[in-house]
């Protein structure tokens, strides 16, 4: 394979809507669309072609470097006025692959993005903590790009993205952005997070939550008085609550539950589902908005189990259950409702729910 090859590969991965590309020795090229993979009517890739691809996509000059070196590489690769990948590429049974996500050269509006309107009112919002959890694979980068993206358009602030690797560009609007990539700009997430401490920032951006020192990192920045995004890979608000709590000892359990009460302002949980035309995906999403109420069911481990009664009770401040929206989305004919009872929480009382919803 060429160059050339892998540019036509890309173009036309990003012309067709792909979400991702998958490059193995032994297998054509694979797009994922609409969360389907496809073979691509091309040969079956050869070690020396995955060596190619690899050495590009990571960018390696020395092929003897590159193999000497690369076991696991993840970074970002750019095709000129094509579209930006987040890369990952990976040895596997002695072998090199490649896994590339497709990431647009310009941030989506949450109305582009079909996301919730309530969005507007979180984005807002001005100190604290605010996570975005969900599967791999579901959006959360695209969704935490909306919201800055929204910021930018509306506020005069600093924003602080740190992130493995840089994924959105933004362009300067009102804001003022600076973006850091772990490796090139810093080592890890929590030396960035100490260290933008020190930038002016109004708003910080962490690509992901993979520890207990990122999480208690990001708290100390919402306690200081910023506004702190970050996201998870959790599939719903009460697991992302248990994870959060799951990081820390027993012995510090309840001060960490008093720090979540008084500095988490929402969660947004998503997972993206067929679109009913079939031209897509669209997302579901759980959406909890810290209130007083929720704050003392935080607080108290004898009441964090009620939080998703008070969700579902709250739907006219912008709260929603999954379950909740996926109602909403079979309605409006966004989704059909097999992809409904097969995302459920509860599949039997939503297909009771369906016939109550006015």
């Amino acid at each position: 394979m060429s160059i050339v090859n892998l540019s036509q590969i890309l173009s036309f991965a990003a012309e067709k809507g792909a979400s991702d590309i998958h490059f193995q020795v032994g297998s054509p090229p694979l797009l994922r669309h609409f969360g389907e993979l496809y073979p691509l009517k091309h040969p079956p890739l050869t070690e020396e072609d995955m060596l190619l691809i690899g050495r590009t996509l990571a960018k390696f000059e020395d092929i003897e470097k590159f193999q000497r070196e690369v076991k696991d590489y993840d970074g970002s690769f750019a095709l000129a006025d094509v579209a930006r990948f987040r890369v990952n590429v990976f040895r596997q049974n002695g072998r090199y692959a490649a896994v590339l996500r497709l990431l647009p050269f310009k941030a989506r509006t949450f109305e582009e993005l079909n996301l919730p309107k309530v969005l507007e009112k979180i984005a807002s919002l001005k100190r604290g903590l605010i996570l975005v959890t969900g599967p791999t694979g579901n959006g959360k980068s695209t969704t935490l790009a909306a919201i800055i993206n929204y910021i930018n358009l509306k506020r005069r602030a600093h924003i602080i993205t740190i992130e493995d690797p840089i994924e959105y560009l933004f362009e300067k609007n009102l804001s003022v952005i600076s973006q850091r990539e772990i490796g090139p700009d810093s080592e890890s997430f929590a030396t960035a997070l100490r260290a933008a401490m020190r930038q002016d920032p109004d708003i910080i951006m962490v690509g992901e939550l993979r520890d207990h020192l990122t999480i208690d990192t990001c708290m100390k920045a919402a306690e200081t008085g910023h506004l702190v995004m970050t996201s998870i890979h959790t599939p719903d608000i009460m697991r992302t609550l248990n994870r959060i709590l799951g990081y820390f000892p027993p012995e510090e359990q309840l001060s960490v539950r008093q720090r979540l009460s008084e500095n988490l302002l929402a969660v947004i949980s998503q997972q993206l589902l067929p679109k009913m035309d079939k031209t897509g995906m669209i997302p579901a999403c759980e959406i909890m908005l810290v209130n007083k109420t929720i704050e003392m069911c935080l607080k108290n481990p004898e009441k964090t189990d009620t939080i998703m009664k008070h969700i579902a009770k709250n739907r006219d401040v912008g709260m929603q259950t999954f379950d909740q929206h996926l109602i909403e989305l079979v309605k409006t004919r966004k989704i059909s409702m097999d992809d409904a009872m097969i995302a459920a929480e509860q599949s039997d009382q939503l297909e009771r729910d369906m016939t109550l919803e006015p």
